[in-house]
This record gives structure tokens, C-alpha cells and sequence, in this order.
């Protein structure tokens, strides 16, 4: 069975980073909250999880991978914000108790 978040923030970072991998449209959706925002410094802005797979999908066109590189994670109770080389995460634990991105912010000159 194919779990519809993560776990810890962390794992939530090495999630995107497989999603990206494989080019898993299916898997990036699973990983944001229905209602999370994505910024894309060349894609702009995305509401919701299909524009936000959208994004992603036009990443890959331009050849745009994602590394997961936390650098640092805070967390208090259900909301944790994740720093990483590249990208900024506020991530939210829904009452699954899995993790999902509420607001994520990807500066795509950082991604590989």
C-alpha cells in the first residue's frame, strides 16, 4: 500500500525527491496539502495540488530535478517549517498523521 504522505518532515523531502525521480505526477499530488500553495521563481505561483503537479511537470520539461538537502527542520506539534539548499517547506501533520507541504518555495537556479 502506498502511503499518502510521510511520515516525518524529513522523509517528506526524501518523498519529493523520489517523486522528482521517477516523474510520479500521482506521487507529487499525494505529497502537498489539497490547499498548499507552490512558488516557482520561473513558474510563479500554484494553487492546490493539480496546479502544483502542473509546476512540477513543467520542471521536468526544462530538465529541473529536485534534491533533497535539509539543512534544518523546526517543528512544533503538527506544523514544521523545513529549510533546504534550494527550497523553504512549511509542512503540516493532517489527522492521518502524515506529513503533506502546506506552502513550498523552490528557487529553481538552486535545483539540479
Amino acid at each position: 500500500m502506498i502511503t499518502p504522505g510521510a511520515r516525518t518532515p524529513e522523509e517528506l523531502e526524501t518523498l519529493l525527491e523520489d517523486a522528482f525521480v521517477l516523474r510520479d505526477t500521482a506521487a507529487v499530488g499525494r505529497l502537498f496539502d489539497p490547499r498548499a500553495v507552490l512558488l516557482a521563481q520561473e513558474a510563479g505561483e500554484a494553487h492546490g495540488r493539480a496546479e502544483i503537479t502542473g509546476v512540477v511537470v513543467g520542471m521536468w520539461a526544462r530538465e529541473r530535478s529536485y534534491l533533497a538537502d535539509v539543512r534544518w527542520v523546526a517543528q512544533v506539534r503538527d506544523t514544521a517549517l523545513v529549510l533546504g539548499a534550494g527550497a523553504i517547506h512549511v509542512a503540516l501533520r493532517g489527522r492521518d498523521r502524515s506529513w503533506r507541504y502546506a506552502i513550498s518555495l523552490l528557487d529553481q537556479t538552486m535545483l539540479t
